[in-house]
């Protein structure tokens, strides 16, 4: 299977791991998914990440994070913007995900940015994707 959308590939990833209960997953690192990774840890939705070496693109090591009941903290990851069918926002526009209850992820000229950060930073971006 060709990787023309890794992002899409990424966020699958993280779907079935918290849909096993797995505590941890392993993917290919690029700068785009660590700063995803980052933004969903600042949102509280993943315990940790890090990257791992391994002389070709890295391995990004996301530690997924549960409830008391092992629900997984991420009830849906969804993917909006990709490779064939880019959705690109204004600042005035940044969509809302679940009334507030959930964010919404922009690629932004200030970074890769939760929904919240980049309505204040007053910026539009790639919806790279949306969460809750």
């Amino acid at each position: 299977m060709s990787m023309t959308d890794p992002m899409a590939d990424m966020l699958t990833r993280i779907r079935n791991a918290g849909m096993a209960g797995h505590a941890k997953l392993d993917m290919p690192s690029s700068n785009v998914k660590v700063a995803v990774a980052s933004t969903l840890k600042d949102l509280g939705y993943i315990k940790n990440f890090k990257v791992i070496s391994d002389n070709k693109q890295g391995v990004l090591r996301m530690h997924l994070k549960y409830d008391e009941n092992q629900t997984p903290v991420i009830h849906e990851i969804k993917r909006i913007s990709s490779p064939g069918c880019r959705v690109y926002v204004g600042k005035d526009d940044i969509p809302r995900v679940k009334n507030g209850l959930g964010a919404s992820i922009l690629s932004t000229s200030k970074g890769v940015l939760d929904d919240v950060s980049a309505r204040q930073a007053q910026v539009g971006g790639e919806v790279i994707c949306t969460i809750w």
